[in-house]
């Protein structure tokens, strides 16, 4: 697709530019797969579907989407803590608005 440093060639990959841009910028120990796990993570974050997700990454299963998609543990606890109260008011008789 594009062409190589010599003549006839074609660039088969990123991995030396990328190892020169991380030492450049001090992030020895960054893959490129590193920045795709925390796309998808920051993506299913702000509410972006799955699907969605998966097709900007290029995937062809949702279950690859869903290893990517790390979440974290804030959000899950935010969850967990709004469902807890909506459940104990609903067992306290309060109406809640269903």
């Amino acid at each position: 697709m594009f062409p190589g440093k010599k003549t006839g060639t074609w660039f088969t990959g990123i991995q030396k530019p990328w190892q020169r841009i991380r030492a450049k910028a001090g992030l020895e120990d960054i893959r490129i797969h590193d920045l795709r796990h925390s796309f998808a993570s920051m993506a299913v974050a702000n509410g972006e579907s799955l699907y969605l997700v998966g097709s900007v990454l290029g995937h062809r299963q949702a279950a690859t989407t869903q290893r990517y998609a790390h979440v974290a543990m804030t959000p899950v606890l935010e969850v967990a803590g709004r469902t807890a109260s909506r459940i104990a008011d609903l067992i306290g008789g309060h109406d809640v608005g269903t």
